[in-house]
C-alpha cells in the first residue's frame, strides 16, 4: 500500500508565520482552477474527500497541509497551493496570495518538489509557464500532471504528451517530467503516484530530528 493513502489533513495555513516547523519534506501541488487538483489528490491518496474543491474557483486562498506516513508516523507533507488564474478573485486575495506564494515558494527549505495540474485540453498556459519559470530555478523537481487526459483521443493525447514535454525540457532541463493523468479513469495513477513517493522517502528524516523548534 502507497504513503499516500494514510494521508490526513493536517492545518490550513493563511499566513508565512503559520507555516508547520517541523524539518519533514513538503511536495506542492499547484495548478489553475478547475485544473483537477483537488481530485487528483484525493485519488492519489485513495479518499473521495480529503481535499475539497470549492464551488466557486479561486475562492479558497489559504495552503492546506495534509500528513503522508504510515503507523502514525508522518514522513512528510503533501501542500495544496490555491489555484490560480480566476480572474473574479478579489485583487486585494490576489496580493495576499501572491506574497504569500512567493515567500513559500522562495524560501520554504522543506519544499522538496511540486506536482504542477494541467488540463491537458488547454495545455501551458501563461500563468503555468509562469510559475514554471518561477520554480525551476530553485533546482528542485516538477511533475507536470496533463489531467483530464480521458477526454481527448489516444492519439491526440499522446501528440499534446510530445508537445508539453519538449516545452518543459526547455524550461526546466532535466528537473521536468510529464505524464498523463486522469482522475476519473484513474489513468497514471500508479506512475504519479511512484513519483510522490519517491521524492518524500528520498527526503525523509528520522522522527526525533523532526521538528526545528
Amino acid at each position: 500500500m502507497s504513503i499516500l493513502h494514510h494521508s490526513t489533513f493536517f492545518t490550513t495555513v493563511n499566513h508565512i508565520k503559520d507555516l508547520p516547523k517541523t524539518a519533514h519534506p513538503e511536495i506542492a501541488f499547484a495548478g489553475r482552477s478547475n485544473a483537477g487538483k483537488s481530485s487528483a489528490i484525493n485519488v492519489l491518496c485513495n479518499q473521495k474527500r480529503l481535499a475539497f474543491s470549492s464551488n466557486t474557483p479561486g475562492r479558497t486562498q489559504h495552503i492546506n497541509y495534509f500528513t503522508v506516513g504510515r503507523r502514525g508516523e508522518t514522513f512528510g507533507y503533501l501542500v495544496d497551493l490555491p489555484g490560480y488564474g480566476y480572474a473574479k478573485t478579489p485583487m486585494d486575495v490576489k496580493n495576499h496570495w501572491n506574497e504569500l506564494l512567493g515567500i513559500y515558494m522562495q524560501e520554504r527549505d522543506q519544499l522538496k518538489g511540486m506536482v504542477l495540474m494541467c488540463d491537458i485540453r488547454r495545455g501551458f498556459t501563461d500563468l503555468d509557464v509562469e510559475m514554471i519559470n518561477w520554480f525551476s530555478p530553485l533546482a528542485k523537481p516538477i511533475h507536470v500532471l496533463l489531467t483530464k487526459c480521458d477526454k481527448l483521443s489516444r492519439n491526440q493525447a499522446k501528440q499534446m504528451l510530445f508537445a508539453v514535454e519538449k516545452q518543459l525540457k526547455m524550461m526546466t532541463g532535466d528537473w521536468g517530467t510529464v505524464q498523463l493523468f486522469s482522475s476519473t479513469e484513474r489513468i497514471g495513477l500508479e506512475e504519479a503516484t511512484e513519483v510522490i513517493a519517491a521524492w518524500i522517502e528520498k527526503h525523509r528524516v528520522p522522527t526525533e530530528q523532526s521538528s526545528l523548534e
